[in-house]
């Protein structure tokens, strides 16, 4: 049977494919020279003398073997042993394009994106993604910055062990801008609150926010229908006196822009926490608040649509009051409530004999003060270590064993 020239060319570009890839595991540290030389069918001096050719010539993949002449791109064999031994060895969990940016910051070496991926690839230190799904439409960006913000909360082990926090995120549709960024315990109305308020300090306030329907954001009566708007929650209620209109996802791919900044956060977060050797929660927000959020939005924050923006300089001076867990609670005949099993007492007033039967609001600040207010008037103030012991819970009844007696 005769193999035409076109058979005979396909197959000797298959063979080097496999001998590319093949010598990329090997220079990986995948297995040892010997053992290429046997994949391939080679003695162990034709495996020595590829590797001499490599070193001479340059990283065989940039080989044009139509012209039987080296690539004047062709990148060493020395820098291609030194970029899959720093992967292996010191960027082993980063991203192809974080670890890219690490070899021209860092190392001084500048390759091409497409490069670098390609020879991980190859080299089996990086697995090649799946084909994309189907077809969706992204929606557009607002036009300018402050017309709606985003805020989101993601669970990952950032430390790389069995320790899980949640990061909250706030930033802006416009841009991408990121305004606030802090590992929390769990995401919660008094974690959402601290975050919405830093960010209404620091940039004013703003015309939206966008977020999924947990509890702390909506009431939901029955799950997977619509959100309730006439029953706010503390969240809800504080954004409705500070006129910021709250809009539910409906769906993950609704929150694609703020899910897709979670995957690169996951994607680089751990890697520059375990590079720093940061392993305390409160080193690990203060290394987000001073250099982490910055550096992120240098890499990723674009440029807005319109010129101009859409925050306005918060007036109100009350924010503290605002942005606290506030309860409705009558006051008994005794001039007492009660709050989480706690029992408060209320003094007498200048202004009033007795407050009994009168609605007070409870404020709970979010550094764990707590305030009770009749109307304006503040009429009893607690630090966060001065508040009421809480009381012994009641256990029920016994119940007594049934049958009949002995």
């Amino acid at each position: 049977m005769e193999f035409s020239e076109g058979q005979i060319l396909a197959a000797e570009m298959e063979r080097m494919m496999k001998a590319q890839e093949v010598i990329l595991k090997a220079a990986a540290g995948k297995f040892k020279w010997w053992e290429a030389a046997e994949m391939m069918g080679v003695t162990d001096r034709t495996m020595r003398r590829w590797r001499e050719r490599l070193n001479e010539h340059g990283y065989s993949g940039l080989w044009d073997y139509r012209k039987r002449s080296p690539s004047p791109k062709r990148v060493p064999m020395k820098t291609v042993e030194q970029v899959l031994q720093l992967y292996r060895e010191k960027y082993f969990d980063f991203n192809v394009q974080h670890f890219d940016e690490k070899l021209r910051q860092l190392h001084d070496i500048d390759l091409s994106y497409t490069w670098v991926k390609t020879a991980l690839q190859t080299a089996g230190l990086v697995k090649r993604r799946k084909k994309p799904g189907s077809h969706r439409k992204r929606r557009p960006r607002r036009p300018m910055p402050g017309m709606m913000l985003h805020i989101d909360g993601s669970e990952h082990r950032w430390f790389g062990d069995e320790r899980c926090y949640e990061l909250i995120v706030v930033l802006d549709d416009a841009t991408s801008e990121i305004y606030y960024a802090q590992l929390v315990e769990a995401e919660s109305t008094r974690t959402v609150m601290a975050a919405l308020r830093e960010v209404i300090e620091t940039k004013g306030l703003f015309c939206s926010l966008y977020s999924d329907r947990a509890g702390h954001f909506f009431v939901t009566p029955k799950r997977g229908e619509r959100v309730d708007p006439s029953r706010p929650t503390q969240v809800g209620r504080a954004l409705q006196e500070l006129g910021i209109k709250m809009i539910a996802a409906y769906s993950p791919q609704a929150r694609g822009r703020s899910e897709r900044n979670f995957g690169t956060w996951q994607g680089r977060l751990p890697q520059e926490l375990r590079v720093r050797g940061i392993k305390d929660l409160d080193q690990a927000n203060e290394f987000l608040r001073t250099e982490y959020m910055a550096e992120c939005n240098q890499r990723f924050m674009v440029s807005a649509a319109q010129k101009g923006s859409a925050f306005v300089r918060a007036q109100r001076k009350d924010l503290d009051w605002i942005f606290s867990v506030q309860h409705e609670r009558t006051v008994n005949n005794d001039n007492t409530l009660t709050l989480e099993n706690r029992i408060f007492q209320l003094n007498k007033t200048r202004w009033r004999n007795t407050l009994a039967g009168q609605t007070v609001i409870v404020h709970e600040h979010l550094d764990g003060r707590l305030s009770i207010r009749y109307g304006p008037n503040v009429i009893a103030q607690y630090a966060a270590d001065q508040l009421p012991p809480q009381a012994p819970k009641r256990r029920g009844t016994p119940r007594l064993p049934t049958g009949r007696a002995a």
